[in-house]
Parts: structure tokens; sequence; C-alpha cells
């Protein structure tokens, strides 16, 4: 009774492992293939056969709504301006465009610097975190949607239109974008030719942009399907009616796509709406990037609303299960494997757990053996075990000490 108990822990907790990596990504890509998307043709469209929709004269595109793109920002002199300029040569008309840099608690010059390249409205905040500084900038916002961005992203010049299009459909009231990492070794560059090298070797470690590339794949799935469970920072916006105020400690990222469900409209990716920004360099601080990124998760699963299946589309429910709960305790169901496979091969319950204890512990070497041998396989293997320790690690914090609503510079992001 006790090998029963024991096997039915470990290969219920390997299933689930499983299913939240490899095997939910597979049942929406077949989903997707069985099931038309979500949502029609804009009105206007081109037909299969590339005519219009209608019998017709197409009708003249809709007038692009007001749009105010915010930029939280925390000393961010040195990137601000660029931002700014940025977001100035959008291709969005410009009396349509509101720029706003809302400064939070800035000791440097971000403000000035942020007006000198033009920003519509510069707010200079007491600190209280992004979030705060977020709400501070939608309540001076005139546009009818309002887009977020991190200081240190770039938009392509069509990235508005492309994020502003998805609010064509009424039942839109999120949409984020797509963002893509480019190696964090600027400063070495600008260094040397030998710091250069080392800094690419630092990004080669972190294996971020493997992980990004499938999660977008995911996301874009989940888009066509239903709605993402997720967003990112550098390119996202909200109607500015649709528009939730959070707890400062939660963040917009996952907060905002759940809840739009919860109250009846859709959160979607759009694909199109490209931003960049550079990853963190190492793979020690991916790590701290991670940890301190689910500090501020935690709280958003535990007290609010994700675990609360009110409001939920039942699809969307397996969705968030999925892809959020089981991910968040993929430390623990690891860990339950791994005790249990140790005490199956114990109690001698065949050679079958043997084997799978060997795969387990050669997970674990891999990821060792990363930091001597740059062996592209190793560097996925160190990445898996340190980002999903992360996980562990930010819920750590956040019980032992809480999570604070400020933020700082992630290491070789500027």
């Amino acid at each position: 009774m006790r090998v029963l108990a024991l096997e039915i822990v470990f290969w219920l907790c390997v299933a689930l492992i499983v299913w939240t990596q490899v095997g939910y990504a597979a049942a929406l890509a077949v989903l997707a293939r069985l099931l038309p998307a979500r949502g029609g043709r804009p009105q206007g469209a081109p037909t299969a056969d590339g005519g219009p929709s209608s019998s017709h004269a197409p009708s003249p595109p809709p007038r692009l709504p007001d749009l105010s793109l915010i930029v939280a920002a925390h000393d961010e002199q040195a990137v601000i301006g660029q931002r700014v300029a940025n977001a100035l040569g959008l291709d969005y008309p410009r009396d349509r465009l509101q720029v706003i840099v809302a400064c939070d608690g800035c000791t440097d010059a971000t403000a000035a610097r942020a007006r000198e390249a033009g920003a519509d409205l510069v707010l200079e905040l007491a600190r209280g975190g992004k979030v705060r500084a977020q709400d501070a900038a939608v309540q001076r916002a005139r546009g009818e949607i309002v887009a977020f961005s991190d200081a240190n992203a770039l938009w392509q010049q069509d990235a508005a239109r492309k994020l502003v299009g998805a609010f064509e459909d009424p039942r839109v009231g999120y949409a984020c974008g797509q963002v893509r990492y480019a190696p964090g070794d600027g400063a070495a560059s600008r260094a040397g030719d030998e710091r250069a090298a080392a800094g690419r070797e630092r990004a080669a470690a972190n294996q971020e942009g493997v992980y990004w590339r499938y999660e977008l794949a995911v996301r874009a799935l989940e888009s066509r399907l239903s709605s993402v469970t997720g967003g990112n920072g550098a390119i996202y916006a909200t109607r500015r009616d649709s528009y939730i105020v959070v707890d400062p400690v939660m963040g917009h990222d996952l907060s905002l796509p759940f809840n739009v469900v919860k109250r009846g409209q859709r959160a979607v990716y759009v694909a199109d709406a490209v931003s960049s920004e550079k990853m963190v360099p190492s793979l020690a601080g991916e790590f701290a990037r991670k940890r301190r990124m689910m500090s501020h998760t935690w709280p958003i699963v535990m007290r609010g609303g994700m675990l609360s299946p009110r409001g939920y589309p039942p699809g969307y429910a397996l969705m968030i299960f999925s892809h959020r709960l089981l991910r968040y305790a993929t430390p623990a169901l690891h860990l339950l494997a791994l005790a249990a496979n140790i005490a199956l091969v114990a109690l001698a319950a065949g050679p079958l757990y043997a084997l799978t204890l060997a795969l387990q512990l050669a997970l674990l070497l891999a990821a060792a053996l990363a930091g001597v041998v740059r062996a592209r396989i190793l560097l996925i293997a160190r990445y898996y075990v340190l980002t999903t320790a992360s996980l562990a690690a930010g819920m750590w914090d956040w019980l032992r000490r809480g999570t604070d609503a400020t933020w700082e510079v992630a290491e070789g992001t500027r």
C-alpha cells in the first residue's frame, strides 16, 4: 500500500509537470487547428479571394482613437530621453498622441530630460512604486486608450497603430504586444572588445530568449482561442474605462489580463505590435529578476483574485490552471517527485524508478556542469533549474518580509 501511494504521488507530479511545460502548449496547438479563432474579421478586411468582405466599396479606415502613452520611471535619466523620442516618432497622429512620463520619486534628472525630449506631461510624484505612478498618469490621461511602456523599451514605428487596432473589437479590454530581447551588453561593447566578448558570453549563458519565444507562441495560441493569461510591461494597453486599479505590489503584467476577463472582456496578444529591450546579460541577474517578479506574483495568486474561479469562462479557467497555477507550483511538484522517487528506490519498487531517479539527478548534474561546459543543452538545463527555483525563492521572500511596491532597475538592461 505504501509503494502504491508513493507511485501515485510520483506519477501525478510527473504528469502535472509534463502537462504544464509541454502538454498544455501542444493541446492549445491542436485546438487552434480544430476550432475557429475568437473574433470575426474586421469590417472591410479582405476575404480569402483577396476581395473586400462585402459587395460595397470598402469603408474608410476608422478614425484612430486618442492614445495616451504612459512611461513610469524611477531614476531613468540615462534612457528617458531616448524613450520619449521613440514615442514621439511613432506612426500615430501627433494630435491624438499624448506622451506622459510619471516620475516615481526620481532623485536624478529624469523629469528634466523627459521635458527636454518633448513629453507632453511629466508628473513628479513621491515614491510609491510603478503601479501608483501609472495610476496617477491614467488620472491625467486624455486618451480613449491608455498604453504603457518601460523606460528602456523601444517600440517599432507602427507598434502603436497595431496595438490600438485590437480595440476595434468592442469585446477587447486589454492588449499586449510582442517583446523582443537583445543581449544586454551595450556597456561592455562601448568599453572595448574584451569586455564586449565577455558580455556576449554572459548573454549566451542566459537562455531567456529560448523560453520567451516559447512563451510568446503559447500566448498567441491563448489569444486565438480565448484570452491571454499574462502580459508584459514593455508594450500593453487598455481602454481608458477598462483600466483597473490594483494593489501596488501586484503589478499589471499578471493582474490586468485575468481581471479584464472576469469583467466580461477579452485580453489579447498582438504579435505585430513589437517592442524591444535589453535582456539581463547574466543568468544570476535573470534569477534575481525572476525572484523579484515572483515576490510580486505570489500576492496576486494567493489574495489577488487569480485563485477564485468566479467570472472565468470554463476554457479560460483551465488556461489559468495550466499556464499559471501549475507553473508556479512546479518547484513543489519537482520536490515531491524527487522525494517519492527516492523512497521508491529505497523500497526496491522496480528498475523503472532507478531510471527515473537517474534522469532527475542528470538534470541537476547538467545544470551544475553548465558553469564549466558552455554546451547549449547544459545551459538550458541550468536555466530551467534556476528559474524554477526562482518561483520558490520569490514565495520565500514574500512570506518572510512581504513585497515592496517600489522597484529597481535589473542588471544590464539600460
